[in-house]
């Protein structure tokens, strides 16, 4: 089993920046895509950037220029930097991969961190 634990999620001023962490542990073989996707409440989840295998970043139009993806592989561990943060990105931070084996591929997900920007 795969196991995700997030983590830097917490309370930030409007214009203030957050990095979030996910790291995975378990047995992971090959690993289709990863990303963060986030609830707010009384909203569906969506997905806020990921990341596939081949590298490729694609990210919510909402965030694009103020937040950025990455992973290190050798801490097992993926990144959201955040920055120039506003209101609307309050919402409850999930960290997802996607693994791929034999044709089949498998989502798994992390509890969760909250992320609440206020003044």
């Amino acid at each position: 089993q795969v196991q995700l634990v997030e983590s830097g999620g917490g309370l930030v001023q409007p214009g203030g920046s957050l990095r979030l962490s996910c790291a995975r542990s378990g047995a992971i073989f090959s690993i289709f895509a990863m990303g963060w996707y986030r609830q707010a409440p009384g909203k569906q989840r969506e997905l806020v950037a990921d990341i596939n295998r081949s590298g490729r970043t694609d990210y919510l139009d909402a965030v694009k220029g103020r937040f950025t993806i990455s992973g290190d592989n050798a801490k097992n561990t993926m990144y959201l930097q955040m920055n120039n943060l506003i209101p609307e990105d309050t919402a409850i931070y999930y960290c997802n991969v996607v693994t791929e084996r034999d044709n089949t591929r498998t989502a798994y997900w992390g509890r969760g961190t909250q992320v609440t920007v206020s003044s």
